[in-house]
């Protein structure tokens, strides 16, 4: 072997090394889980804000309200067709099995119990700036939830995003080690409307564009984007696009489900202002105000 295909090798080799270390998982520890009692009551509201039975649930019967977290809904995206998983508290086909650290990691850091990386089509970009003792009263909701034993799919990915150790490459770009808008304030109205949509509610996952990368794009927050199911165009509800509603419109909307015009919610939107319903009236009135205020 020649002296040049010698050095080649070994930096492909160093290259690989080290790229192989910058996506290894990043899990956290027990020791950073809080003393806790779960809320079960704060767990609920949790549940509504983040909108999991909207993806994870089945529509019929007491499922159209999301209490029996089955999956089965495709997500058809750029890098290929996601299948919502099971989150009921099944043991095998759901997260039953799963410990409150294996919950926290999931959310926080986008990581299996085994310690597989998941897509970001899982939005824990988002969920990471949720409290530990949020995530805590959202698992044991959950846990008291119906189990399903029905088996989804694996996602259907293009190349190179089945090359799944790779993510941890993109969370070193996009996700953060620590939450950076953990709720400070927890009487102030504006912060928590900025921690609802930011963290449990996601908005952004679905109302801001997507960068190459298929990250959120922090220069456009919520200006609209491609629906997920690739059928038409999730609107902008950014201060600026919002312009022509008030706060008081916004909160009967998401109460309603009516508008300015009094048309009524439609679309994928429909279970949204369902979950939004269920929330408090303090959190629908700090949404509003948080969206209605420019940043």
């Amino acid at each position: 072997m020649s002296h040049f295909l010698r050095w080649g090798l070994l930096s492909l080799l160093f290259g690989l090394g080290v790229l192989w270390v910058l996506s290894r998982p990043q899990p956290l520890t027990a020791s950073a889980l809080p003393g806790h009692e779960p809320d079960l009551a704060n767990g609920e509201v949790l549940f509504h804000a983040a909108g999991c039975g909207s993806c994870h649930g089945q529509p019929d019967g007491e499922r159209a309200r999301g209490l029996v977290l089955s999956g089965g809904l495709i997500m058809r995206t750029p890098a290929g067709r996601f299948h919502v998983p099971n989150i009921s508290p099944h043991e095998t086909a759901g997260i039953g099995a799963w410990s409150a650290l294996d919950f926290v990691n999931a959310m926080r850091r986008g990581l299996s119990p085994d310690g597989r990386h998941y897509y970001p089509a899982f939005p824990y970009t988002s969920y990471q700036q949720m409290t530990l003792t949020d995530l805590l009263d959202l698992k044991a909701y959950l846990d008291q939830l119906p189990p399903s034993a029905q088996v989804v799919p694996e996602h259907e990915l293009d190349f190179p995003w089945q090359l799944r150790r790779g993510i941890g490459l993109w969370k070193r770009l996009f996700l953060d080690a620590e939450p950076t808008r953990s709720m400070t304030k927890q009487q102030d109205l504006l912060a928590r409307g900025r921690y609802l949509v930011e963290g449990p509610g996601h908005c952004g996952a679905c109302h801001t564009p997507r960068t190459w990368l298929l990250a959120e794009d922090p220069a456009r927050p919520l200006q609209g984007a491609p629906a997920a199911d690739g059928k038409g165009r999730v609107p902008g509800i950014s201060a600026a696009q919002l312009a022509d509603w008030s706060v008081d419109d916004l909160n009967y909307y998401f109460e309603a489900g009516v508008d300015p015009e009094f048309d009524v919610v439609g679309g994928s939107m429909v279970a949204v202002q369902e979950n939004l319903a269920r929330l408090p009236a303090r959190d629908r009135q700090a949404i509003a105000l948080y969206l209605k205020t420019p940043r």
